[in-house]
């Protein structure tokens, strides 16, 4: 079986990697067709990841086909289309069974491509431990670069508008605006909010943003001009996609009095200086945290069939998972407008 590898910094191998076997009776193996590359993947090809070793498989965005599965297996079978939710839970508590994982009784989380123990999904074939709450078969009407966005960078979109306490009329800020940010920035819009600020260092990821609606700031510039377009209130809501440290402040400092940060971008800092004084002054609200894939799909698989959220428009490469390598050197790079990267096996 062939997969992507990381081999340390910025080193990403298309290579041999061990054919997926099964945990336990609960588990389904699937034959990838189209994997993503998630922008917190480039933080372990940065050489920023979770695991203290190296040549594991990575990536955690992936839809495919079944093509076996244990005997405890009750809602799927072999040629089912499925769409694989990036993070896992037991499968066995309650909120696992709602779908959410945050709040696994037995604290049994497990994301795909950080180490050794789950293996990720960029490569031929993966093992789905608790395939009955990982697995959802792809809806109709449902495109697979579609389903593939529904897999993690959707869901986690979505997660921190939820979090942002976005009403109708709402003034909102986006802080970053990869992928992720512009499904946020498309999403608040049919939250209710009336305006959406958007900010970003890359021009062109300015203008992707203005064509949903927003009006696009460089972050060198936003909190001046968001203080003069709103006559000095700031933002209700603001949601951080980026999670570097001047962009979750930059965050606090667009936040009205009593607003809300909804932070989503991964900043992997123990020593990360939060501004306590500012946000106990504003009395903001601050949340941060991953996101239940499967809790949200009720809501978002509606709203994609329907044409009302398009995550697709963010998608600029699709490419072989031969050339995997290339496509993580190229988002790295931010180049040849390099936004959302889908491989195919």
């Amino acid at each position: 079986m062939k997969g992507l590898l990381y081999r340390g910094a910025r080193d990403i191998e298309y290579a041999d990697a061990p054919p997926p076997q099964p945990e336990d009776i609960r588990s389904a193996i699937v034959k990838i067709t189209a994997c993503g590359i998630c922008g917190s993947d480039l933080h372990i090809y940065q050489g920023h990841g979770f695991s203290e070793t190296n040549d594991y498989c990575v990536g955690h965005e992936a839809v495919g086909e079944v093509i076996e599965t244990g005997s405890a297996v009750t809602r799927f079978r072999a040629g089912d289309k499925v769409m694989i939710s990036a993070a896992v839970g037991c499968g066995a508590c309650p909120a696992c069974m709602a779908g959410n994982m945050n709040r696994c009784e037995t604290n049994n989380i497990r994301c795909y491509g950080l180490g050794h123990k789950l293996q990720g999904v960029q490569a031929e074939y993966t093992m789905v431990p608790v395939a009955d709450f990982g697995l959802a078969k792809i809806p109709e009407g449902i495109s697979e670069d579609q389903a593939v966005l529904l897999t993690d960078n959707l869901p986690t979109a979505w997660f921190g508008l939820k979090n942002a306490d976005i009403k109708p009329g709402s003034t909102v800020a986006i802080v970053g605006c990869g992928p992720i940010g512009l499904m946020a920035v498309e999403g608040a819009f049919l939250m209710g909010a009336a305006r959406v600020f958007a900010v970003d260092l890359v021009a062109e990821r300015r203008k992707e943003a203005e064509a949903l609606g927003a009006v696009a700031f460089d972050a060198s510039d936003a909190r001046d001009r968001i203080t003069e377009l709103t006559s000095g209130r700031m933002c209700d809501s603001v949601v951080e996609c980026v999670g570097a440290d001047a962009a979750i402040h930059l965050a606090t400092k667009l936040a009205r009095n009593a607003g809300t940060v909804s932070c989503i971008g991964v900043n992997q800092s123990m020593d990360f200086k939060f501004p306590m004084a500012l946000a106990f002054i504003k009395g903001l609200t601050f949340r941060t945290g991953t996101c239940s894939v499967p809790m949200h799909w009720p809501e978002l698989v509606p709203l994609v069939q329907a044409g009302k959220l398009r995550p697709e428009r963010t998608i600029s490469h699709h490419m072989p998972l031969s050339e995997g390598a290339e496509a993580y050197r190229m988002f790295d790079a931010r180049e040849n407008g390099a936004m959302k990267m889908i491989l195919t096996p």
